[in-house]
C-alpha cells in the first residue's frame, strides 16, 4: 500500500519506521500543505500535524479523494464539514484522538464504568490528563473522548470543563511536564473512597502502530469511521 505522510514531526517519523516495517511504501513526507503532485498518488494519507493547520491539509486530501486518517487533536470544530466532504468525493475519513489499542479499550472501560456509576450519588467524578511539555491543545483530544464517554452514559454531567468539577460540569485537569507520551486517570470519589482507572503510555509506537492499521483497515472503504469500526469495539 502506497502511504503519504502530511505532518512530518516525531509522531510521523515513527509512522514512516513502523509503514515500512509493515510492507508499505512511504510516497510523501510532507511539513508543507498537500497538493495533487506533493501527495504523489497514495492508497491512504496519515495526517499528524498541527491544530491549525490540520483542516487545510484534511481537505485538500479529501478533494483528491484520498482516503484520510487523521490523529491531530484542537481542530474538531470543523469535524462535521470535512466528514461532509468526505461523503460528497466518495473517499473515506478516520479520525481517531488517540490510535492505541490500549486506550480504545480504556475509551469502552470508561463507558461501561460511567453507566455503572449514573445512579449512584455519593460519588463525583474528576479526570486528569498529563502530557509532553510540546503539546499544543489541552486537555488532549483523548481526554475529551473519555469525558463524551461519560457525560453520554451519566446524566449527572451535561458538559466538560477545565480545572475542577463543578456540579454538572465534569472537569479535567490537564498537566504538561516533561516528555510524557500520554497518562489518563478518571477518579470517582466519595467521602469514604475512591475508585481510579488509568491508562499510561510508555512511548508514542502504540499511537503510530494503530495509525498504520487504520490506514490498512480504510482503503477502498467509503464513509466515515472511527477507531471503534477498525477494531469492532
Amino acid at each position: 500500500m502506497k502511504i503519504a505522510l502530511v505532518g512530518y514531526g516525531k509522531m510521523g517519523k515513527i509512522i514512516d519506521e513502523i509503514a515500512t516495517q509493515r510492507g508499505h511504501e512511504v510516497v510523501a513526507r510532507l511539513k508543507e500543505t498537500p497538493t495533487a503532485e506533493n501527495l504523489n498518488s497514495p492508497d491512504v494519507v496519515i495526517e499528524f500535524s498541527l491544530p491549525e493547520v490540520a483542516f487545510e491539509n484534511i481537505k485538500a486530501c479529501l478533494e483528491n479523494k484520498i482516503p484520510v486518517i487523521c490523529g491531530t487533536t484542537g481542530w474538531l470544530d470543523k469535524k462535521d464539514e470535512v466528514e461532509k466532504l468526505a461523503i460528497a468525493n466518495g473517499t473515506a475519513f478516520l479520525y481517531g484522538s488517540n490510535f492505541s489499542l490500549g486506550v480504545n479499550l480504556f475509551f469502552a472501560l470508561n463507558e461501561k464504568l460511567a453507566d455503572l456509576m449514573k445512579n449512584v450519588d455519593e460519588y463525583t467524578c474528576q479526570m486528569e490528563e498529563i502530557h509532553h511539555i510540546h503539546k499544543k491543545d489541552a486537555p488532549s483530544g483523548t481526554a475529551i473522548s473519555l469525558a463524551e464517554g461519560i457525560i453520554k452514559n451519566n446524566p449527572k454531567f451535561n458538559a466538560w470543563k477545565l480545572d475542577e468539577t463543578v456540579e454538572d460540569q465534569l472537569g479535567i485537569f490537564a498537566i504538561r511536564e516533561n516528555e510524557v507520551p500520554g497518562t489518563h486517570s478518571i477518579f470517582y470519589r466519595s467521602e469514604v473512597d475512591e475508585i481510579e482507572i488509568k491508562h499510561t503510555a510508555f512511548n508514542r509506537n502504540g499511537f503510530a502502530l494503530g495509525a498504520v492499521v487504520a490506514a490498512e483497515w480504510i482503503k477502498n472503504k467509503k464513509g466515515n469511521f472511527s477507531m471503534k469500526d477498525v477494531l469492532g469495539l
